[in-house]
């Protein structure tokens, strides 16, 4: 097999040194770099294009599920952290393996050697359309939305959402942050959207607590008027939903 590039993205130093004396005597293991955070890890991501990735979970800034939720390149990763309680989500999400800190050599090299059996075949899912796709189908209620442009990451704090709209495949949401388009659908957010959340109309989702008035627009349409200043129009069944949640 050709070089292995690996990448290690870590908030703590002396866990991404043990990964790299590790993995120092392996002479088909090539280290790209470190990360400490998210934001430096889909940047080098993006130009560095490793094969595998050690991913801390939890990390300040985004953590480690939210930075696959935004990747879009296709390399192997193996989750390593000290909280064992994100074990079974991880293999859930297909993950290569889960090491739980302090591991040893032998189990780093073990998890190393799945991740070059996934390599060698032919016909290999795609690892990061099955991670995203577990968190799409998991029923986690959002406490934040975590988007991309290139390599700039934005979070956005759902309480700060003042309403998403359907674009094709994607969503833009809107909120005190700006416009940010999303890769994912108008049925992902109802699913994960904590109350207080409305679809109105199947082009969009508002924050309820920005609405500050609504009016009869045609037979079956209402009009929402949001304090950002935003108008948008409520299907007669979304108009009833809103009237349902004020009651």
């Amino acid at each position: 097999m050709s070089q292995i590039k690996v990448l290690i993205i870590d908030d703590e130093a002396p866990a991404r040194q043990i990964i790299r004396t590790y993995l120092s005597d392996q002479q088909d293991i090539t280290i790209l770099g470190e990360c400490e955070n998210g934001f430096e890890g889909l940047k080098a991501i993006q130009e560095l294009q490793p094969d595998l990735i050690f991913l801390d979970i939890q990390m300040p800034k985004i953590d480690g599920f939210e930075l696959v939720d935004v990747l879009d390149q296709k390399p192997e990763i193996i989750f390593a952290t000290a909280y064992d309680q994100y074990a079974i989500k991880a293999f859930e999400m297909n993950a290569v393996d889960y090491l739980l800190k302090p591991y040893s050599k032998d189990r780093l090299l073990q998890a190393v050697d799945k991740a070059k059996g996934r390599m060698k075949t032919a016909k290999k899912e795609d690892p990061i359309k099955n991670l995203q796709n577990h968190l799409d189908d998991n029923n986690q209620q959002l406490e934040r939305v975590v988007t991309r442009l290139g390599s700039k990451i934005t979070v956005v704090p759902v309480d700060k959402i003042w309403y998403i709209e359907a674009q094709d495949d994607y969503v833009m949401v809107y909120s005190d942050q700006g416009n940010h388009l999303k890769e994912k659908t108008m049925k992902y957010f109802e699913q994960h959207l904590p109350q207080g959340f409305i679809r109105i109309h199947r082009s969009y989702i508002v924050n309820i607590s920005q609405i500050i008035s609504t009016e009869l627009y045609s037979k079956d349409t209402h009009l929402v008027t949001l304090r950002c200043g935003a108008k948008l129009k409520s299907s007669a069944d979304g108009y009833k939903r809103l009237r349902e949640q004020f009651k």
